[in-house]
């Protein structure tokens, strides 16, 4: 038959032509037989990329082999011209051991560092700040690389895309930003996803190159993508390409077409990127049918053979040790010895000379963060930084937390530490998705760690409202594959931030603003390190336990103060997320009494967790009932007589005193 896709005058060799058709069919004979075997309940689920094979396969051949690909569902391509046998992908949908993510996710959403291709999560628009981030790596080590990101063009209402699209364009990083425009988000059209006439448009509000490919069109895909990248290679900067396909199946089997009108779907169908080709090459005398069959066959005897290898596979035996083994990344903590020499200095200074020395530590470490360059952060922690480090490694970033915080992870993903500063801890929510959903779920799901540290400035009694005041540790301890730090001295912070940053699992460093410059403290000069999961007993005794972290350790110390004959085991938790729970249960059952004071509010926050516990624990040995104190069940207020009133500080002395009369 004669082609309905005009293939443009080219110079590619046969053996290139030929390697675009079979790398086009390998994944669509394992998709029609990937739907037999969903029909038959063999796999549980199946996203179709029939259809566009041609710019999954066009995109990865022009791309070479060390450079990242963020593909997407309907990428199969992908992972097939990069020639990853087909028995681990079968194990990987059947969710058996052998697939890349020992059945804790499904499809597509994994990555491997063995082919460099980084998988999708389901809330898709983090795909392309990670891009971001790995470019960003690249351009670091002067690798001159390029990073491909997919998404379809209902991705793009994401504002995480957007985000990523403008950090790409300010810091001129090598992605190649791929929107596959299928017609379809799910079943809504794209009239109802975006107003401009081509998605490509917008590359122009970033002031970036971009480009509409036929994505049917598997020579122009290839070739155009060659010549794009290898420019990008020489001349680093992010270009966006708008491929123009279709889906010619549901967006996953179960929601089947029939939302849309069946003589787009003939007029697609007609356009089928490989009988398309196919008919070209054999019409050009490149292909015969001859050879057409024998390839057919070999695909077909491969798949049919690494199924029966895959289906031998024995099931996946639940082991909860395994499980829990895998949440983080082992770490074997290096301790580094204070030295004898000391000076004092107040929590906000302790925290900038613990970052300084561990950028000198880590030669490659990138801190990022608003206004952390020139100005040296809003709190001045930064400030001189640039002038020792540069500004590679000391990154303004626009305002785009989602965007940054995605970045660290394609940073960590390409071997590179980073430490992210939220300008105020309350600004995490626009990053919540990727801290909960990315960082701390990336090692449990496909063995990629997140070598990330979020420094969290936080906390009220500075009178700075709703949106400046909140100490939300709760949500992260909640949030497994997390960890979370909360110093209430300079040594303790300096030290600990030491260790966040060796770590290699996702740290959360809550630095409270009412003590940066409040609390003074002899700290060792040189470079030392504090070991996760070791609460700190401040004080010795007999009557009570008192636990508390933050500034709230602060407030218990003064209550403690006006009373000295109380007799307290005082305990500064410091470590959040490892929780110290052998110091917490030997105290309790010393003391036989327990009160947690926290800032946060009470319902939901650590305290609570803390005292189910101690009571599932330590019960026959309590003479009273865990106390919990904290704060309002409100929002944090602005003029200081409320926050006052808010605050659990003053309302703690009072409980304390009722408690030990219980």
């Amino acid at each position: 038959m004669e082609p309905n896709i005009t293939y443009q005058k080219h110079t590619l060799s046969s053996e290139i032509l030929i390697a675009l058709y079979k790398n086009m069919l390998k994944p669509r004979l394992i998709e029609e037989k990937m739907l037999i075997l969903l029909r038959q309940g063999k796999i549980s689920k199946w996203f179709s990329g029939i259809g566009q094979e041609a710019i999954s396969v066009g995109v990865t051949m022009a791309l070479r082999p060390e450079e990242y690909i963020l593909p997407m569902h309907r990428n199969l391509g992908v992972f097939t011209t990069r020639e990853i046998p087909l028995h681990r992908l079968f194990s990987q949908w059947q969710g058996k051991a052998n697939g890349f993510t020992k059945g804790r996710d499904r499809s597509f959403h994994f990555g491997t560092q063995e082919y460099n291709i980084v998988g999708m999560i389901s809330h898709l628009g983090p795909q392309f700040g990670v891009a971001d981030g790995i470019a960003l790596a690249s351009k670091l080590k002067n690798k001159q690389q390029v990073t491909a990101v997919f998404t379809g063009e209902g991705g793009t209402s994401e504002g995480d895309i957007h985000e990523a699209l403008n950090v790409a364009s300010v810091w001129e990083l090598p992605v190649l930003f791929c929107i596959e425009n299928n017609g379809y988000g799910l079943s809504t059209p794209t009239h109802e996803q975006y107003r401009c006439k081509d998605l490509a448009d917008r590359a122009l509000g970033y002031g970036m190159e971009s480009h509409i490919i036929d994505g049917n069109n598997v020579i122009e895909v290839y070739s155009k993508i060659s010549e794009i990248t290898a420019s990008m290679r020489s001349n680093p900067r992010p270009v966006l390409i708008e491929f123009k396909t279709f889906r010619m199946r549901g967006h996953e089997e179960a929601s089947g077409t029939k939302y849309v009108p069946q003589e787009l779907m003939d007029t697609w169908a007609a356009k089928d990127p490989i009988d398309n080709f196919r008919s070209y090459l054999i019409a050009n005398e490149i292909l015969s049918e001859k050879q057409d069959a024998i390839f057919k066959a070999q695909y077909k005897a491969e798949i049919d053979t690494d199924l029966v290898a895959t289906n031998a596979e024995s099931l996946i035996i639940a082991s909860e040790s395994d499980e829990l083994n895998d949440v983080f990344q082992k770490f074997e903590y290096q301790e580094f010895a204070e030295n004898n020499k000391t000076k004092e200095l107040r929590l906000i200074d302790a925290i900038s000379e613990g970052l300084k020395q561990s950028m000198e530590q880590h030669d490659d470490l990138v801190i990022m963060g608003q206004d952390v360059a020139e100005y040296g952060g809003v709190f001045k922690i930064t400030d001189g930084f640039v002038e020792q480090f540069g500004k590679d490694r000391v990154r303004n970033t626009p305002i785009c937390e989602s965007a940054i915080i995605e970045a660290a992870m394609g940073l960590s993903i390409a071997g590179i530490k980073s430490v992210v500063e939220l300008q105020f801890g309350d600004f995490i929510t626009s990053g919540f998705n990727p801290v909960v959903n990315y960082l701390a779920k990336a090692h449990y799901r496909w063995n990629q760690n997140a070598d990330i540290v979020l420094r969290m400035p936080c906390g009220a009694g500075v009178a700075a409202g709703p949106f400046h005041s909140q100490t939300n540790e709760a949500w992260f301890t909640k949030t497994p594959g997390l960890k979370v730090i909360y110093p209430a001295f300079p040594k303790d912070a300096k030290g600990l931030l030491a260790t966040a940053i060796n770590d290699p699992n996702p740290v959360l460093f809550f630095e409270h603003k009412a003590l940066y410059r409040s609390i003074r403290q002899e700290v060792p000069t040189d470079y030392f390190t504090i070991p996760f999961g070791k609460a700190a007993r401040l004080r010795e005794g007999e009557a009570i336990t008192v636990i508390a972290f933050g500034a709230a350790v602060h407030w218990a110390l003064n209550a403690l103060d006006k009373h000295p004959n109380i007799s307290a085991d005082m305990i500064d938790l410091r470590s959040l997320q490892p929780l110290d729970t052998e110091t917490i249960f030997a105290s309790a059952k010393k003391t036989g009494k327990v009160i947690i004071l926290q800032e946060d509010s009470l319902f939901g926050g650590i305290a609570s967790d803390i005292s189910a516990l101690l009571m599932e624990n330590c019960f026959e040995f309590l003479d009273a009932p865990v106390k919990r104190v904290a704060s309002m069940e409100t929002p944090i207020p602005f003029i200081n007589q409320l926050e006052d009133q808010y605050l659990s500080r003053d309302r703690f002395e009072g409980e304390l005193l009722k408690l030990l009369d219980y």
